[in-house]
């Protein structure tokens, strides 16, 4: 029996619960892209899980259980993998990077980046975050003495590419500054279709291009352009500073370390034998771009979604951020930085009640028993997050939006009996096992920068009715709209 094999009774897929669907096209007309994580849901509610429901003819089983969920990512990748359409698509996007790649490929790349992405080195790269922080400080400043009300998925979404490709490239793109930036259009687009194509019954695109295709087709190819000439100034680069040091340093000393991702995954590439092409590391360059620019500005966007329409809790926060900056309008420093419990809670909290991503999409490599029912190699699997997070034996109260039940000790009786229940195992956004969210801490700090730095600075109120503010999955799940209207303190 596997690791992750529980109950004694054998079923077959056929012998799931499943809601009924059409000959051929299964459950599909069901799904719209952008709200079929919510029809997922219901279904989990109305049928139980395990259940099982069918993209065309394709049986994907959709799974709500904590324990199984950590089971299953501790044993990735060597017997699961992601689901391999998302592979597959996004090789044929040229994103294929850590986010996606399986096999022996990955765990080198791995290093790489949690080493880019590791405590010291974002410690070291503080100043740029608390620049790039103020950068955003002054757009809002600007929008604020002019009554403008301020899109902020989009602001949030500039703010984090600029950090994302100054911390990991070496180059920072200022996209806070610079009203159009052709590359953060570009990137817009790719999880959109991302997802379109994933759900899609055939892959149509080898056939016929719509107009959002070429559209998609040609920003790919700027996209790629820009990463090609990104690596090449960074080679550049790399050389001129080699050449002064081999005539500044003795030959015996050890050559200077890389200072970036890029320069890291450039080195090992150039490496011989390292088995890594130019198109490997351009892969990881875009999926960076990805990964940090849409989560992190989405989890701070629904954040602000709840200060904008609680004032107390606002002045809350704003006090607290206060006294950590002192006269600072941005934190001061990285260890400031670490007294911001405040700030990050309300975005775990935020993402909690609107999870970022709503659920994991796996498959394993081969034949598995879960929970009674035997699943074949390649079985498309959906791990929900968001029912785990909203049962009331895992969170007290699980309705209520409360920052604070992250901000207590919970590994104690005492705390635990006076809170309620709080399992945060169950919170699963950045994933778990060996496969865990590399950038899990650069996103707090961001989180901490930002809401500290916002309302600190400013009152925020949500300037549209919040009930019009829907969740909408373009692979990750983000607000339809927070518009909000900023006010000098």
């Amino acid at each position: 029996m596997n690791a992750a094999s529980v109950g004694t009774s054998l079923r077959e897929i056929d012998d799931l619960p499943s809601p009924r669907g059409l000959p051929l096209l299964g459950n599909l007309h069901q799904l719209p892209p952008a709200t079929h994580h919510l029809t997922l849901e219901r279904w989990a509610a109305e049928l139980g899980t395990p259940y099982v429901f069918r993209l065309g003819t394709t049986p994907v089983t959709v799974w709500n259980d904590i324990e199984l969920s950590h089971a299953v990512m501790r044993e990735r990748p060597h017997r699961y993998r992601r689901y391999a359409p998302i592979e597959n698509i996004l090789k044929e996007f040229g994103c294929n990077g850590l986010f996606s790649i399986e096999g022996a490929a990955w765990e080198p790349q791995r290093r790489l980046v949690m080493q880019a992405l590791s405590i010291p080195h974002i410690k070291a790269f503080y100043p740029t975050l608390a620049a790039i922080t103020e950068r955003l400080r002054r757009r809002w400043e600007a929008a604020a003495r002019a009554g403008r009300v301020v899109d902020m998925t989009d602001d949030l979404k500039r703010f984090t590419v600029d950090v994302t490709s100054a911390l990991a490239f070496g180059e920072d793109p200022n996209t806070l500054e610079n009203e159009r930036v052709l590359i953060q259009e570009q990137l817009a687009l790719l999880l959109p279709m991302l997802m379109t194509r994933v759900n899609a019954p055939f892959a149509y695109w080898h056939y016929v291009k719509f107009p959002r295709d070429r559209k998609f087709d040609e920003a790919m190819i700027d996209v790629h352009r820009h990463i090609r000439e990104l690596m090449s100034r960074a080679r550049a680069r790399m050389r001129e500073e080699a050449a002064v040091e081999a005539c500044e340093t003795p030959l015996e000393e050890t050559a200077r370390a890389p200072r970036n991702l890029l320069e890291a995954m450039l080195t090992l590439r150039d490496a011989p034998g390292s088995g890594i092409t130019d198109d490997e590391v351009a892969a990881n360059v875009l999926t960076m771009l990805v990964a940090g620019e849409e989560t992190t500005a989405t989890s701070i966007a629904w954040a602000l979604f709840f200060l904008g329409t609680d004032d107390a809790l606002q002045a809350r926060v704003a006090a607290q951020a206060r006294q950590v900056l002192g006269g600072s309008a941005v934190c001061p420093s990285y260890g400031a930085m670490r007294e911001l419990d405040l700030c990050e809670a309300v975005c775990t909290e935020a993402s909690r009640l609107h999870p970022v991503a709503p659920y994991m999409s796996l498959e394993p490599l081969e034949e598995v028993r879960l929970q009674g029912v035997r699943l074949a190699a390649g079985t498309k699997m959906f791990m929900l997050h968001r029912p785990a997070m909203m049962d009331p034996d895992n969170y007290a109260d699980p309705e209520r939006y409360d920052p604070d039940r992250w901000l207590h000790d919970h590994r104690h009786e005492d705390a635990a009996s006076e809170r309620g229940a709080h399992e945060p195992r169950a919170y699963l956004q950045f994933g778990a096992g060996p496969r865990v969210c590399p950038g899990r801490h650069l996103a707090a700090v961001e989180m901490r920068l930002v809401v500290s730095m916002l309302t600190a600075n400013f009152t925020a109120q949500l300037a549209t009715n919040p009930a019009d503010i829907r969740e909408v999955c373009t692979f990750t799940v983000v607000p339809s709209e927070m518009p909000m209207r900023l006010t000098l303190r």
